[in-house]
């Protein structure tokens, strides 16, 4: 298990969770891309996709204020030297929970792509 990868995961976690936008965002490179079915839902003429910082700012912030209490609970994680699989329960208070498993492209310290997963 790469222990920089893992670092970088873990400070995702709290990032998110702590609904900190500033320090979720230095975790990713400029450009990097992001894709989740929900943005398909909630932004449907991106196909699922938002690329780079100001688009992902933008739908983080947008989660964030329709769902405030918002929280990933981990349930595991696999690293090597470039990818981290994440899986993670996604709660929400009046919603059903929903098991998600993501990867977090990393190069040279910095998330370049993340992928979600989910039923």
């Amino acid at each position: 298990m790469s222990a920089t990868n893992k670092a970088i995961a873990e400070q995702w976690f709290a990032a998110f969770n702590a609904h900190d936008l500033d320090a979720l965002l230095a975790l990713y490179k400029d450009d990097a891309e992001h894709y989740s079915p929900k943005l398909k839902v909630h932004q449907p003429k991106s196909n699922g996709w938002v690329r780079g910082k100001v688009a992902l700012r933008g739908w983080w912030q947008d989660a964030f204020d329709r769902l405030p209490a918002l929280r990933y609970e981990v349930t595991g994680m696999i690293t090597d030297e470039e990818q981290v699989f994440m899986e993670y329960i996604r709660h929400v208070p009046g919603e059903d929970n929903l098991r998600v498993g993501e990867v977090l492209e990393i190069r040279d310290g910095k998330i370049v792509g993340s992928r979600v997963y989910h039923g």
